[in-house]
């Protein structure tokens, strides 16, 4: 007989050291090929699919949903294809390791967490996991909604994603007048969102933050702008004005360096780095993210703008992985979207320096001594005090803006 195979949380990098299981993909009693997907865990960064490393049949599930576990600890026994589910057993000594995921867990004394249940068998599985489509479980898990509450009009009543917009949308429905709201809500504070918290309040309270802001007139960039929409080399894109000002933000620091640096604590050192990981922020529904275009300084604006529209996508989309959200040099966040005027951001930890597009919008504005109506936004900078000083700050602000006065001079 041959021993069941345990396959525990991988090594899934960039120091994380735990994940949330979301969902599983299997159930007790099924069989499972080499690299299937098996199960969905959030980290503190983003929403990973983990693959088996066997093939064979699932004899146990060894964590619930919604627990969290931490690398190394046991996640799933696979048997010989056909064999029998059988109790719990004890942990081979050499636990799998999921190639590309770095190294094995933490020794055990590093584990916590409470015993798994039992697994569910095949009966439970039928009357607990309602029937739904991937795309659909992970709609209903960003919008949170509970699968068992919506009825299904797929083929067999599998439940699809228009099924869950629907009860999401019933969800949200006006209360009756005799139905009391609750007082309040308590949401448990998880990956992305605690990670965000902790990493805004190490660098709120590490980095002597200082933020300045300077209102330009940016009625030429609307209007490059505009004929870029109409250009077919961006036909299947919309550039934005995000886009553009990342473009000159790279081009700005082309002459301002200090602006892409970090302090390294450890050995008191300043590095200045010779290429721009470009951080984005995003809001989703899982919270805020911040995908990085990698060496963003060798890209065309045509080439950033379908970088930047990917990469935004994916992470609305809770696709991103790991290395798509870390690496990042310095960050533009676009408050105007909202319309917002500005906005006074926190730097990323381990970064310089990040730049707030506000709204643009018509107002007032004095050219060549005449009043006239103009497209006006106003930017904000904040930068780490320990590596910019104001006049590099300043000045780094100030070619920006005069840039977006006259885009043209990029060429």
């Amino acid at each position: 007989m041959h021993p069941a195979n345990e396959f525990r949380l991988p090594d899934l990098g960039e120091g994380l050291t735990d994940a949330e299981l979301v969902r599983w993909s299997v159930a007790v009693g099924d069989i499972v090929a080499l690299d299937q997907v098996i199960a969905e865990v959030e980290t503190a960064k983003a929403l990973v699919e983990l693959p088996s490393p066997f093939a064979g049949t699932v004899l146990a599930l060894l964590a619930e949903p919604g627990t969290i576990v931490e690398v190394g600890a046991p996640l799933i026994r696979i048997g010989e294809p056909g064999a029998a589910a059988t109790p719990a057993a004890e942990p081979p000594d050499h636990p799998a390791t999921l190639v590309g995921y770095g190294p094995t867990a933490p020794p055990p004394s590093r584990r916590r967490r409470a015993t798994p249940k039992a697994p569910p068998t095949t009966a439970d599985r039928d009357d607990a996991r309602p029937d739904a489509t991937p795309s659909a479980r992970r709609l209903a898990h960003e919008l949170g909604v509970d699968l068992s509450t919506v009825n299904g009009t797929g083929f067999g009543g599998a439940i699809t994603p228009e099924d869950i917009r629907a009860q999401d949308v019933s969800r949200k429905a006006p209360l009756p007048e005799e139905a009391t709201p609750p007082r309040e809500t308590r949401t448990p504070i998880r990956g992305v969102r605690r990670q965000t918290a902790d990493a805004m309040t190490r660098s709120a309270f590490t980095a002597p933050h200082v933020t300045e802001f300077v209102t330009v007139d940016v009625s030429a960039s609307t209007d490059l702008i505009a004929h870029l929409r109409a250009s077919p080399a961006f036909a299947d894109l919309e550039p934005t004005p995000l886009a553009l000002v990342a473009k000159v933000l790279l081009v700005s620091l082309r002459d301002h360096p200090t602006l892409n640096s970090s302090w390294d604590e450890a050995h008191q050192e300043i590095v200045t780095r010779h290429y721009v990981n470009l951080g984005i922020a995003t809001a989703t529904s899982r919270g805020l993210l911040v995908p990085t275009v990698k060496d963003a300084h060798l890209m065309s604006l045509l080439e950033l703008t379908r970088a930047i529209h990917e990469l935004t996508e994916t992470a609305r989309a809770g696709r991103c992985t790991p290395a798509d959200l870390s690496g990042g040099t310095i960050t533009i966040t676009n408050v105007g979207v909202f319309g917002v005027d500005t906005g006074t951001p926190i730097l990323s930890p381990g970064e310089a320096a990040i730049l707030c597009l506000g709204a643009i919008a018509p107002r007032p504005w004095v050219v060549d001594g005449e009043l006239a109506v103009r497209s006006v936004t106003t930017l904000g900078l904040s930068f780490d005090h320990r590596l910019v000083d104001g006049e590099q700050g300043s000045r780094f602000l100030v070619d920006i803006a005069a840039t977006l006065g006259d885009p043209l001079s990029l060429l």
